[in-house]
């Protein structure tokens, strides 16, 4: 077993060293504490069968993976994250999941993401590639950064097994125990979403699976100003036609979802501690709007206020997280 811990490494480069170090071992991404000078963080590392396990505990700090950080030629991976201690909030594909303990979620290294941590969170993560967590949920970016709650359905099973199984990494089990203990594992994740979403996790049709790649270029270019139906259907090799279709098939059209994630992102941004420094047409431009009022308009259609009233009447766990840093200072 791997373990890292920021106490081993020099005070000046902690941070940066830190976020090096999670890049190479987990997701490449931007690790930004909420207090540089009281920042820790542990790293615990080791593989079980197909999967790879980690028990991360890190003070108050914001995970953040941009579509820079997204290589589509890497091995895709699929993250379900359990809070252990403390709590957490996960943003991907539009959704956001604020996890207390014992609750788990998921989250796709394929498309962006913000973790943000709180209150000395500690998580376990379990790493299952792709090919197979599609073995037991043919559809699992559909139910990314969704919570299943620590009281319900088969969630305590799950929270019971992956801390049992992650204690016993390094344990010399045999590979064929392990294997199946994965597998036994990943049926009963399977069955909880299942439980959960009131979801059939079956396989999806060619449209479904050309439905998620949309939504899956449109996360990784959503900052693109350019970006619309031409250039989704040109990285797909579809006609603009035939994209138009699949989303109709969802109910949402392909620029209102664009317009949507642009809005929900910008809106999460205005709330977030480490953008309180930043002006609201700086946030705006930043995810793909060229235009202060459209921005505007847009913004208040959506969520029924102005963005700057929008940023003074909300308070997001991370706001929280700095006044309590202030009243400790």
């Amino acid at each position: 077993m791997e373990t890292y811990r920021t106490c081993d490494l020099p005070m000046r480069t902690r941070i940066a060293a830190w976020s090096e170090l999670f890049s190479s071992r987990l997701d490449r991404a931007n690790l930004t504490p909420l207090d540089n000078d009281r920042f820790t963080a542990e790293l615990h590392l080791g593989e079980f069968g197909p999967l790879r396990m980690a028990r991360l505990l890190c003070s108050d700090s914001s995970i953040h993976r941009t579509p820079a950080h997204v290589n589509q030629n890497a091995q895709r991976y699929y993250t379900f994250a359990l809070q252990v201690r403390g709590s957490s909030e996960l943003a991907q594909y539009g959704h956001s999941a604020r996890l207390n303990e014992g609750d788990l979620t998921l989250c796709d290294n394929a498309a962006p993401y913000v973790h943000a941590l709180c209150e000395q969170s500690e998580l376990i993560l379990l790493r299952v590639p792709a090919q197979v967590l599609r073995r037991h949920m043919p559809c699992p970016e559909s139910f990314c950064a969704l919570r299943l709650l620590a009281s319900e359905g088969l969630t305590p099973i799950v929270t019971s097994l992956m801390t049992n199984l992650n204690s016993r990494m390094g344990a010399g089990l045999p590979d064929s125990v392990q294997e199946r203990l994965a597998h036994q594992l990943l049926e009963i994740i399977a069955t909880s979403y299942t439980l959960a979403f009131d979801a059939t996790l079956l396989p999806r049709s060619a449209q479904g699976n050309r439905l998620a790649r949309a939504r899956q270029i449109i996360e990784q270019q959503l900052r693109n100003p350019e970006l619309g139906p031409g250039l989704i259907a040109r990285s797909m090799k579809v006609s603009t036609r035939y994209l138009r279709m699949i989303f109709a098939g969802a109910d949402e059209q392909v620029s209102s979802y664009i317009m949507r994630r642009r809005l929900e992102e910008s809106a999460r941004q205005l709330v977030d501690a480490h953008w309180q420094g930043r002006s609201i047409c700086e946030i705006a431009f930043g995810w793909g709007f060229n235009s202060a009022p459209h921005f505007s308009r847009s913004f208040r259609d959506r969520f029924g206020m102005s963005p700057r009233q929008y940023r003074t009447r909300k308070s997001g766990p991370q706001d929280r997280r700095l006044e309590q840093s202030a009243s400790r200072a």
